[in-house]
């Protein structure tokens, strides 16, 4: 396995917490600070599998657990893979724990920890990426972005299937609430595409983002850079 260690960038941080870069120039030392608070306290788990998937005309299915990833965006966003991995990762408990302490007393570090774990999950979740394409890419294949339950039409009530199947429950400690949303909080679940390199993957991007008439990066002339 790789060496590797979450770095966290702290500019990356003043955006998850909405402040611009130029003004945010005061809170980088408490960021520091923060972001190696937030370090020390996650334990970082993922899981995944590759399956083969087949196109049908509600969406996608993941052939031999027959389970059914329903939308049209999904399907779009798989239109020239064969296989796909679906992934789950999480931070952890602890910093759910974290980060309900400072809101009883601090809400600028409670703030500031969210942001931080924010980042850490979403460079993890790279981390995991370059792991799977070691794993399942040939030479002439790529990955699709990450493609998580609640974007576009694809729901929320596929994430439970998702976890059962990788048995996120046992191998990770991640489990939903009854509105199907993860535990811990700083979790993901995502279906990563196996394409051609050279095929159209619909990189994600500001101009094609379902959210970008409601995106408040873009109000400001920034990007999520995701």
């Amino acid at each position: 396995m790789k060496e590797w260690i979450f770095k966290g960038d702290s500019r990356e941080i003043l955006r998850y917490l909405g402040v611009s870069k130029n003004s945010g120039e005061d809170m980088l030392p408490l960021i520091e600070d923060i972001k190696e608070e937030t370090r020390n306290i996650l334990r970082f788990r993922w899981v995944y599998n590759i399956y083969s998937i087949v196109q049908e005309s509600k969406g996608v299915i993941l052939k031999d657990v027959e389970i059914l990833l329903k939308g049209q965006h999904i399907k779009s966003h798989l239109k020239n893979s064969s296989k796909c991995v679906v992934l789950a990762a999480t931070l952890g408990s602890e910093i759910d724990r974290r980060i309900n302490y400072y809101q009883k007393c601090d809400m600028l570090k409670a703030l500031i920890v969210n942001a931080c774990a924010t980042a850490f999950i979403e460079e993890g979740c790279n981390y995991v990426e370059s792991l799977i394409k070691e794993e399942f890419c040939s030479d002439y294949e790529e990955l699709t972005w990450r493609y998580s339950p609640g974007y576009g039409d694809l729901s929320l009530d596929v994430q439970g299937e998702l976890l059962k199947l990788l048995q996120g429950n046992k191998d990770i400690g991640l489990y939903l609430s009854e509105s199907n949303m993860l535990i811990p909080k700083k979790s993901v679940t995502a279906i990563v595409g196996i394409i051609p390199k050279g095929k159209s993957s619909n990189k994600k991007s500001c101009e094609n983002c379902l959210n970008k008439n409601n995106c408040n990066y873009r109000k400001t002339g920034e990007s999520c850079e995701n």
